[in-house]
């Protein structure tokens, strides 16, 4: 008699494979595709929030013990820059630990929140202007620049005002510039 069982087994396919598959259809399917470029910009933007805001931590850690053995970075080059997590040195590794979680997941909230928008923004304008230009980059950038400020600490009317012109501007140039490179 012949041995059944090997042919019975499914073939799953490889973690390779799971993963090229995401490239085709994205990570999500809500039903609609502006629903779908939100989250998907959301969850991929807020990864890279949190390892940018881990790895500077990390940075500025490793340069003040440098700094307190004397040697290392000559203070021309470092200055007197402050850690974006200033509680961060709690009384012991537990709250130092909680402190890096909070603020991790606040800049990975703020990167995702800026992502989502801008993306939702941009295919919405598509969508209903029927032309992706550099007037609908400057409108979603303007108003993602406006979205950051107001989750920043103790913002103020100049600093909305700056991150809308830096939104728009920023977008403006990034869909200029893509059909030259």
């Amino acid at each position: 008699m012949m041995n059944t069982s090997s042919s019975n087994l499914e073939t799953r396919p490889s973690l390779l494979q799971e993963l090229r598959s995401f490239e085709k259809g994205g990570f999500f399917d809500f039903g609609h595709p502006l629903l779908n470029r939100i989250a998907e910009s959301f969850l991929k933007a807020a990864g890279i929030g949190a390892i940018q805001a881990v790895s500077r931590e990390t940075y500025f850690t490793a340069t003040e013990g440098l700094d307190s053995r004397g040697g290392g970075i000559p203070p021309e080059i470092s200055g007197n820059k402050k850690h974006r997590f200033p509680d961060l040195r709690g009384e012991n590794n537990t709250k130092s630990l909680e402190a890096m979680v909070k603020h991790t997941g606040k800049e990975s909230l703020q990167w995702g929140l800026a992502a989502g928008v801008y993306s939702g923004l941009t295919y919405g304008l598509t969508e209903a202007r029927g032309a992706h230009d550099w007037k609908n980059s400057a409108v979603a950038g303007a108003i993602t620049g406006v979205a950051l400020a107001l989750t920043s600490e103790g913002s103020s009317h100049e600093q909305i005002v700056q991150g809308a012109i830096t939104g728009a501007a920023i977008s403006t140039a990034a869909n200029l510039l893509s059909g030259i490179f």
